[in-house]
């Protein structure tokens, strides 16, 4: 394929209302085109009300629980099952995946999950199962689908790097994309109002999206901008 393809997937959907309306409106204003829907937040009933009315692409954002690195070691800030066990962890997705589908009324169209846990067993084995039962990619493990983190604004124990974040840095990741389809992972938020390791560069990252020049960009380089339920649907 020579075509160059780009899904721009906004993680933490339904973690909290400023996650929520920065996702919609980098959506709505940007080039986000999906988003990966965190079921077990409160705010995750406003997220999907606007999932079933709207266009957004939305998928199962798997969460078992979170890292941040403070005062010079990882500390976890929340763990959703204690057990490792490859049944717990079965368990557990299946069942974000029927909350999912209750919130949403439909099926996600794609599987990734909160701080990659995924790309290590078992939940690896456990994702990897239920995406070929739903028929829908999983981020990184899905052949013909290339994952890029190359937009975000830190490094591996969270000293910042705005100039990941920028225009000019989204526009190169643009400029530089693969023959194709990439997708590209996001956090926008329009609000600081969650306890993360990652905070003041959403909001960074939301102006970013939104910046018509990123979005000329696309159009000088001939990358056409697609979300998972469209690349079902083609």
């Amino acid at each position: 394929m020579s075509e160059r393809i780009l899904v721009v997937n906004a993680d933490d959907f339904g973690r909290s209302p400023g996650v929520n309306s920065g996702i919609i409106r980098a959506h709505e204003e940007g080039i986000v085109t999906s988003a990966t829907l965190m079921v077990r937040w409160p705010a995750a009933e406003d997220a999907a009300a606007y999932a079933r009315r709207g266009e957004l692409s939305v998928g199962l954002h798997v969460d078992l629980g979170e890292w941040a690195y403070r005062e010079g070691e990882w500390q976890q800030l929340y763990e959703v099952i204690e057990s490792e066990s490859a049944e717990a962890i079965a368990a557990e997705l299946q069942g974000q995946l029927e909350r999912f589908e209750r919130l949403v009324g439909r099926q996600p169209t794609h599987l990734d999950s909160h701080q990659h846990v995924h790309r290590k067993e078992p939940a690896r084995t456990a994702l990897l199962r239920s995406a070929d039962q739903l028929k829908v990619p999983v981020r990184h493990l899905t052949p013909g689908i290339a994952y890029s983190g190359a937009f975000y604004g830190q490094d591996s124990i969270g000293e910042p790097m705005a100039e990941a974040i920028s225009v000019s840095a989204l526009i190169a990741v643009i400029e530089d994309l693969p023959a194709g389809v990439t997708e590209l992972g996001c956090h926008p938020a329009s609000a600081d109002d969650h306890d993360t390791m990652y905070r003041r560069e959403r909001l960074r990252e939301l102006e970013t999206l939104c910046d018509p020049r990123v979005r000329a960009a696309l159009d000088r380089a001939g990358v056409t901008l697609r979300s998972f339920a469209q690349l079902a649907a083609a």
